[in-house]
């Protein structure tokens, strides 16, 4: 009988310390305080959140919680518009609950998202490892089923795989010495196999030969004019074309766009990061050799300098 009151005593005491009393719940259009109990199952604070729909904005102690249903249409806003900052959501809830905006919103809304990406992270990986998806390339090898699936005692074709890559110089950022800050290093890496990494792109950084003096130099953007007996050569008239030495960028920006390959049905395959320079040979050349590592030999690759890039 002692022992049965014990364990009657612990439970209380562990339910009211999981209890959580006047907690701020933020909904996308709702604003209210609430005092929320555990279930017998439940060993944290956040379990107790998440079992109502909320997530907290701290571990042990929270004050704060952001619902779920929040938090995953901010994710889904973001990912079409990127652009779209925490203080700028954060900003928007303020206005839809009429209170004034703080900084240390920000900083809340921020802990809360980071917990939910991994949740959404780790959920996705365990239902990969259900239905099988996890082996090496899974994704790549069935990103496109027009493309990569076969069908059995399916004919082999002229061309396996088709893909178009080229590299984009809209997508900037600026390096943080150009507003007088330190510069900080980014030790987290992409849990996806959509990017090629730094240190394989820096592999091809040496494989190209210089170009003479002489078309170091040239000008690249002057039209030729063609006589009718001359052929048209596309490799002289285009930037992207030219020399390697060239293709620099201003020394304020850190990243310069992205390089990309697609399938010819839209699908994204694989992209890289342009670092400090130009669209440089060693970035369709990582992306080629990732693409016949997984696909093979038989397939073909769209650029917009192909007579160029086919002598590389």
């Amino acid at each position: 009988m002692p022992n049965h009151t014990t364990a009657s005593s612990d439970g209380l005491q562990n339910s009211e310390c999981l209890s959580l009393k006047d907690v701020e719940l933020v909904d996308m259009f709702v604003r209210q305080r609430a005092s929320l109990f555990p279930q017998p199952s439940h060993q944290f604070p956040n379990e107790t959140l998440i079992y109502h729909g909320y997530l907290g904005c701290s571990s042990l102690y929270p004050t704060v919680a952001i619902s779920l249903r929040t938090l995953a249409a901010y994710r889904q806003i973001h990912r079409t518009c990127p652009r779209l900052s925490v203080q700028a959501q954060c900003k928007a809830l303020c206005h839809l609950h009429d209170i004034p905006y703080r900084p240390y919103l920000d900083a809340q809304f921020s802990a809360a998202y980071d917990v939910y990406l991994e949740i959404v992270y780790r959920v996705d990986a365990l239902m990969k490892v259900e239905l099988q998806q996890d082996s090496p390339h899974w994704r790549l090898k069935n990103s496109c089923p027009a493309c990569f699936y076969k069908l059995k005692d399916e004919p082999s074709l002229g061309i396996e795989w088709l893909v178009s890559i080229d590299g984009n110089n809209s997508l900037k950022r600026w390096k943080s010495s150009t507003y007088g800050l330190l510069s900080r290093s980014d030790s987290r890496k992409p849990r996806t196999d959509y990017w090629v990494d730094k240190e394989a792109v820096d592999r091809y950084k040496d494989q190209v030969k210089s170009k003479s003096k002489s078309d170091e130099y040239a000008d690249d953007w002057v039209d030729v004019a063609l006589h009718e007996e001359e052929s048209f050569t596309c490799v002289d008239c285009w930037r992207n074309a030219g020399p390697e030495q060239r293709k620099k960028m201003f020394s304020i920006f850190e990243e310069s766009g992205i390089f990309i390959a697609s399938c010819r049905h839209h699908f994204i395959l694989l992209a890289c990061d342009m670092i400090q320079s130009g669209e440089l040979a060693k970035y369709p050349l990582a992306i080629v050799d990732r693409l016949l590592s997984v696909y093979g030999r038989n397939g073909g690759c769209a650029y917009d300098i192909g007579c160029a890039f086919s002598s590389t």
